[in-house]
This record gives C-alpha cells, structure tokens and sequence, in this order.
C-alpha cells in the first residue's frame, strides 16, 4: 500500500519555498541571454547588431559585463511570488484532476494544469516583465543607436509608470499579450519536462526520484518546449511593453503590434532573438526545475 507523505511544512509554504529557490537560480543563470533576446526584439527595422553574439558583445563592450544584467533586479525581486503562484498553482490543478491521490496524469492533462497556472501567473508577471523590459532596453552608448539611460532602477520605472499612466495602462501595460503568451508556454513548459522525466525514468528510476543528471536534462527539454510554443507571441509582448505609444482596447494591441513587427522586419521579425532564448532556456529551465524539485524532496523529507 502507498504511504502518502505527511509534510511538516504546509503545501503552500513548501510551494512558495521551492519555488523561490528555483526563481531566483532561473534569474541568476538565465539574465545574460535574456537581456540579449530582449534587445534584438526590440530593435526595430533598422538593426544594430548583426546577431546575438554581437549583442553581446557589444553590450559587453559598450556597459561592461553587468550590461548583460540590466532589468535583473525586478524578477529577482518578484521572483518569490511569480513562482510561489505558478507552482502552486500548477500542483493544485494537477491534484484538482486527480480521481485518486495515487493517480498518475497523462500528458495532456499535464499541459492543462500548466496552462492554467500560467494564465494566474500572468498576473503578477505582466508588471514584472514591464519593467524588466524597460530596464533592458536602455542603452549607454548611442553608437548603437539607442538612447542615454533614463531610468536609474525599477522602482523609479514603476513610480513613473503609476504617476503618468496609471494601473492599466501602465503598470499592467502588455498584460493581454502576457496572458496569450503564458498559457501556451507553460502548457509546453509543465508537459514538456514531465514527458521528458518519464522517459528519462525508464524502468530504472521513478520520476519523482530523478537522478540529478536526469533532471537537468529534463528541465532543459521543458525550457525549449516553452519557447516553442510561445516565441511569436513573445515578439509582439516585448514590442508592446517597450513601446510608449497608447495600445489600442481591448487586446486588440496584440494584432495591431503583430502587423507592425511583420511590415518592419517581415517573417524573420517573429524569430528575432530566438536564439538566444533556446540558449537561455538549456541552464535556466534545468536550473529551475531541479532546484524546485530537489528543495521540495529536502522540505518533505525534513
């Protein structure tokens, strides 16, 4: 008979713990890639790199290697609650299907679970990303052709956005777009990793005992699965989020910003900074999942 785990720590708790952890390792090792796709996002028809490695060095070069931190300070700062929401969500919908505790969920019904987690996530990480992106953005050399910094953080970015253009305009500016783009993702993200664990189980290994190896591994395959699923979308959120002009209502942004990345850059405009982002998502998934799953083992077992 299966014994069922009794934990000291409450699920919720145990969830937010282990999601912090795992936010705050995906931030650290996933920043660097992160600013580079942003950038070439947001770039515009006329281009100033030639690819991500040039934006990088560039960055390297013109902002010194912090460069390639910009807007870091935001997700590490909200880090806690987007993945203390996600995860909780994700487990308590995985449980909400279950017909029995014992029950093991097939994949689709995984995808589910991720896609609605994703769609409470949006919430908080809509605001987070805003100005991430925002910091991101700036550039210290007009040589690239941007412009001098104008914002010396985020809470001065966050302030400024409240003051002049509210909640829903500002601070939750992109947010429809975030939406869209999060229920998909975390639909590849979730199924993604857990196929991917069973398979790497085998017959040697349960998936809920991973090998270290296994579970990076894993949690690499999710991170791609992720991006795949959502990269267009992500085109067209950073393009909103940067932008300054007033977003048409209703979502309607999303089509309008679409047409303009396409009349801009054509088709490859939706891949720009794609690259970088598989890059990203190889250590910062890995790292992300293995540090979820490996504190929650520690927390149950405490």
């Amino acid at each position: 008979m299966t014994t069922h785990r009794h934990n000291l720590l409450p699920d919720g708790v145990l969830d937010f713990i282990a999601g912090s952890m795992a936010g705050v390792g995906q931030t650290v090792v996933g920043q660097p890639f992160d600013t580079v796709k942003t950038r070439m996002q947001i770039q515009g028809s006329t281009a100033h790199y030639k690819g991500p490695l040039d934006c990088a060095i560039q960055t390297v070069r013109n902002e010194g290697p912090l460069g390639l931190y910009k807007g870091m300070l935001p997700p590490l700062l909200g880090i806690s609650a987007v993945n203390a929401v996600l995860f909780a969500a994700y487990s308590r919908l995985r449980e909400f299907q279950k017909r029995h505790p014992d029950d093991t969920l097939r994949l689709h019904q995984i995808a589910l679970a991720g896609a609605g987690a994703g769609a409470a996530n949006a919430w908080i990480v809509s605001p987070v990303e805003l100005i991430k992106i925002r910091l991101q953005g700036q550039f210290t050399s007009t040589s690239t052709g941007g412009s001098t910094s104008t914002y010396c953080g985020p809470f001065e970015i966050a302030r400024d956005l409240y003051r002049h253009q509210g909640l829903r305009a500002g601070l939750m500016r992109g947010f429809w777009v975030t939406l869209v783009r999060e229920i998909p993702a975390n639909a590849g993200f979730y199924a993604g990793f857990e196929g991917a664990k069973r398979w790497l189980a085998g017959d040697t290994h349960s998936p809920a005992n991973l090998p270290l190896a296994r579970l990076l591994l894993a949690g690499a395959c999710g991170g791609v699965c992720y991006w795949s699923c959502c990269y267009p979308i992500d085109v067209v959120k950073s393009t909103a989020q940067f932008g300054t002009r007033p977003l048409s209502p209703r979502g309607r942004y999303m089509l309008d910003g679409a047409c303009e990345v396409y009349r801009l850059q054509g088709w490859r405009g939706f891949t720009r900074g794609l690259a970088p982002s598989i890059l990203r998502a190889l250590p910062a998934a890995a790292t992300t999942f293995s540090l979820y799953e490996l504190t929650s083992r520690l927390l149950k077992g405490a």
